[in-house]
């Protein structure tokens, strides 16, 4: 073979074991790094674009798709001490003519995060409230989305703000008051009446305890590396001290059923999505929702547990838009009888 073509192939080798090695090096000595990197690079194949607004001293850090048009807006409320990127695996399957705003509730990730906020669900559903009047979202009445204890937000956002909003997704909410405890309930109180409440499940410190929350929320067995898993915790460590405090306060007698108090005055149209292998929160509540809620579409995915987000993401897309254009289309029909 020519000296020449040797040379070529040697050069081409080391260009591209440079990439492949820094790839290498990131898994496995700072796979945290690897994980933000993953999440800038999903939002900008998705054409997410990070933004930050304030009310004042306090500021807002949210992602967009799109510009208002003759749609809703699409406001989505992550669940408690994740982020707004949660929603891309959704977002993904959104069509991209609509206006989506994805929004890190208060204290986490580029949202304020202070001492002296009011972390319970009122006191959230207060700051989604200055936020939605800094951007000006409800203009015109726009659909809230909200999972977990987003999904507590916005139920409680519907009923404080109905003239706000069109319409309201709940992906298994919390904020239900059940005549029973599930098993997960059962072993947080466990847990307090030992002392050893520092051992949250949902607030995981190792990657074996990480690995313990994902199965606790997820009916999909994910095979996550081991250092994807430690990435996943040493991204998280910084705030566990923030999480306990919220957990605290969102579990209080204050909030723990603010849902449940508030739910009949909920007047717009509501849809209710929940797996039915949820191990977190019971999937009773979407009864409990469809009894109290005038006009309520109910939807309960098979062999899917409380991650609905990460497990169903294309299903749970096709069912926020499917309700969205039957709503919009029974309100077109209204104005022309």
């Amino acid at each position: 073979m020519d000296l020449d073509v040797v040379n070529m192939f040697v050069i081409a080798g080391g260009t591209l074991a440079i990439p492949i090695l820094a790839f290498v090096a990131s898994f496995l000595l700072w796979p945290s790094a690897l994980i933000k990197i993953y999440y800038w690079y999903w939002r900008r194949t998705l054409g997410m674009q990070v933004r930050y607004v304030h009310h004042e001293d306090y500021q807002f850090c949210y992602s967009f798709r799109g510009r208002p048009g003759h749609k809703p807006t699409i406001l989505m409320l992550h669940g408690f001490s994740a982020h707004k990127d949660m929603w891309l695996s959704v977002v993904k399957f959104l069509p991209k003519n609509l206006h989506l705003v994805c929004v890190d509730m208060p204290g986490h990730e580029g949202t304020t995060r202070s001492s002296l906020d009011d972390l319970s669900i009122d006191g959230q559903v207060k700051r989604i409230h200055q936020f939605v009047e800094c951007l000006k979202l409800n203009k015109k009445p726009f659909h809230l989305v909200g999972t977990s204890m987003g999904g507590h937000v916005a139920g409680v956002y519907a009923a404080y703000y109905p003239s706000d909003i069109c319409s309201l997704s709940l992906v298994c909410p919390a904020g239900l008051q059940y005549s029973s405890d599930n098993q997960f309930v059962q072993r947080l109180k466990e847990l307090q009446d030992s002392a050893a409440i520092e051992k949250i499940p949902l607030i995981p410190s190792t990657p074996e305890e990480m690995s313990e929350m994902l199965q606790l929320c997820s009916y999909v067995r994910f095979k996550v590396p081991q250092q994807i898993l430690q990435g996943l915790v040493d991204v998280r460590i910084p705030h566990n001290d923030f999480y306990r405090k919220l957990f605290f306060e969102i579990v209080s007698e204050r909030s723990r059923h603010s849902l449940h108090q508030n739910m009949d005055k909920i007047k717009v149209p509501t849809q209710i999505i929940w797996g039915k292998q949820d191990q977190v929160l019971d999937v009773a509540g979407a009864d409990m929702l469809a009894k109290s809620i005038a006009n309520c579409q109910v939807e309960l995915l098979e062999n899917c547990g409380h991650s609905v987000v990460m497990e169903r993401p294309r299903k749970t897309a096709k069912l926020i838009i499917d309700f969205l254009a039957s709503v919009h289309n029974t309100d077109n029909n209204k104005k022309l009888d």
